[in-house]
Protein backbone atom coordinates (compact mmCIF):
# COMPACT_ATOMS: atom_id res chain seq x y z
CA UNK A 1 0.00 0.00 0.00
CA UNK A 2 1.35 3.42 -0.95
CA UNK A 3 1.77 6.08 1.72
CA UNK A 4 -1.00 8.10 0.06
CA UNK A 5 -3.34 5.11 0.19
CA UNK A 6 -2.39 4.57 3.84
CA UNK A 7 -3.28 8.17 4.66
CA UNK A 8 -6.65 7.78 2.92
CA UNK A 9 -7.21 4.52 4.82
CA UNK A 10 -6.55 6.30 8.14
CA UNK A 11 -8.95 9.10 7.17
CA UNK A 12 -11.61 6.54 6.35
CA UNK A 13 -11.08 4.85 9.72
CA UNK A 14 -11.36 8.26 11.39
CA UNK A 15 -14.65 8.81 9.50
CA UNK A 16 -13.39 12.04 7.95
CA UNK A 17 -15.15 12.49 4.62
CA UNK A 18 -12.88 13.17 1.66
CA UNK A 19 -14.40 16.05 -0.32
CA UNK A 20 -11.90 15.93 -3.14
CA UNK A 21 -8.81 14.04 -4.12
CA UNK A 22 -5.92 14.62 -6.51
CA UNK A 23 -4.10 11.32 -6.95
CA UNK A 24 -1.42 12.85 -9.17
CA UNK A 25 -0.52 15.37 -6.47
CA UNK A 26 -1.27 12.87 -3.67
CA UNK A 27 -3.52 15.21 -1.75
CA UNK A 28 -7.01 15.11 -0.34
CA UNK A 29 -9.37 17.70 1.12
CA UNK A 30 -11.47 16.68 4.12
CA UNK A 31 -14.16 18.41 6.15
CA UNK A 32 -15.97 17.90 9.42
CA UNK A 33 -17.53 21.33 10.09
CA UNK A 34 -18.91 20.29 13.48
CA UNK A 35 -15.30 19.77 14.59
CA UNK A 36 -13.94 22.96 13.02
CA UNK A 37 -12.39 21.02 10.13
CA UNK A 38 -13.30 22.85 6.91
CA UNK A 39 -11.45 22.09 3.69
CA UNK A 40 -8.39 20.71 5.46
CA UNK A 41 -5.79 19.93 2.78
CA UNK A 42 -3.74 16.82 3.52
CA UNK A 43 -0.81 16.57 1.13
CA UNK A 44 1.77 13.76 0.83
CA UNK A 45 4.98 15.63 0.09
CA UNK A 46 7.59 12.92 0.53
CA UNK A 47 9.12 12.69 3.13
CA UNK A 48 6.43 14.62 5.04
CA UNK A 49 2.67 14.85 5.28
CA UNK A 50 1.41 18.44 5.28
CA UNK A 51 -1.91 19.37 6.88
CA UNK A 52 -3.10 22.89 6.15
CA UNK A 53 -6.39 24.72 6.59
CA UNK A 54 -7.31 28.31 5.85
CA UNK A 55 -8.58 29.93 9.03
CA UNK A 56 -9.26 33.49 7.87
CA UNK A 57 -8.04 36.41 5.81
CA UNK A 58 -5.86 38.81 7.76
CA UNK A 59 -7.79 42.04 8.38
CA UNK A 60 -6.31 45.35 7.24
CA UNK A 61 -6.34 46.58 10.84
CA UNK A 62 -4.79 43.61 12.62
CA UNK A 63 -4.01 45.33 15.93
CA UNK A 64 -2.25 42.89 18.24
CA UNK A 65 -3.22 39.82 16.14
CA UNK A 66 0.36 38.76 15.41
CA UNK A 67 1.36 38.91 19.06
CA UNK A 68 -1.77 36.99 20.02
CA UNK A 69 -1.08 34.30 17.40
CA UNK A 70 2.33 33.66 18.91
CA UNK A 71 0.72 33.33 22.32
CA UNK A 72 -1.89 30.93 20.92
CA UNK A 73 0.81 28.84 19.22
CA UNK A 74 2.43 28.22 22.58
CA UNK A 75 -0.67 26.35 23.72
CA UNK A 76 -1.38 24.31 20.58
CA UNK A 77 -0.91 20.57 21.00
CA UNK A 78 0.26 20.03 17.39
CA UNK A 79 0.84 22.37 14.48
CA UNK A 80 0.80 26.13 14.47
CA UNK A 81 -1.04 29.14 13.20
CA UNK A 82 0.97 30.49 10.25
CA UNK A 83 0.73 33.20 7.61
CA UNK A 84 0.94 32.64 3.87
CA UNK A 85 3.78 34.20 1.87
CA UNK A 86 2.21 37.64 1.52
CA UNK A 87 0.74 37.64 5.06
CA UNK A 88 -2.81 37.96 3.72
CA UNK A 89 -4.14 34.70 5.16
CA UNK A 90 -3.98 32.88 8.47
CA UNK A 91 -3.66 29.12 8.20
CA UNK A 92 -3.29 26.18 10.55
CA UNK A 93 -0.36 24.00 9.49
CA UNK A 94 1.14 20.80 10.77
CA UNK A 95 3.68 18.38 9.30
CA UNK A 96 4.26 14.72 10.09
CA UNK A 97 6.86 12.22 8.90
CA UNK A 98 5.41 9.86 6.28
CA UNK A 99 7.89 7.02 6.82
CA UNK A 100 6.54 6.03 10.23
CA UNK A 101 3.11 7.67 10.15
CA UNK A 102 0.45 5.91 12.17
CA UNK A 103 -3.23 6.62 12.62
CA UNK A 104 -2.79 8.01 16.14
CA UNK A 105 -0.37 10.63 14.87
CA UNK A 106 -2.66 11.75 12.06
CA UNK A 107 -5.69 11.74 14.33
CA UNK A 108 -3.79 13.76 16.93
CA UNK A 109 -2.98 16.46 14.38
CA UNK A 110 -6.56 16.67 13.14
CA UNK A 111 -7.87 16.77 16.71
CA UNK A 112 -5.35 19.50 17.56
CA UNK A 113 -6.86 21.64 14.80
CA UNK A 114 -10.35 20.89 16.08
CA UNK A 115 -9.33 21.84 19.62
CA UNK A 116 -7.61 25.02 18.41
CA UNK A 117 -10.74 26.09 16.56
CA UNK A 118 -12.95 25.35 19.57
CA UNK A 119 -10.65 27.29 21.86
CA UNK A 120 -9.55 30.19 19.65
CA UNK A 121 -12.08 30.34 16.79
CA UNK A 122 -14.38 32.89 18.43
CA UNK A 123 -11.44 35.10 19.38
CA UNK A 124 -10.01 34.96 15.85
CA UNK A 125 -13.41 35.77 14.42
CA UNK A 126 -13.40 38.87 16.60
CA UNK A 127 -10.40 40.20 14.69
CA UNK A 128 -12.28 39.88 11.40
CA UNK A 129 -15.37 41.64 12.77
CA UNK A 130 -13.52 44.68 14.10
Amino acid sequence: MSKFDLVKHYLHEMELPILSEDTAEELVVVSDPESGIVNLVIDCEEPILVLEQLIMNIPAESGDLYKRLLQMNRNLVHGAFVLNEDASMLLFRDTLQLDNLDRNELEGSVQALSLAMAEYGPELLGYVQQ
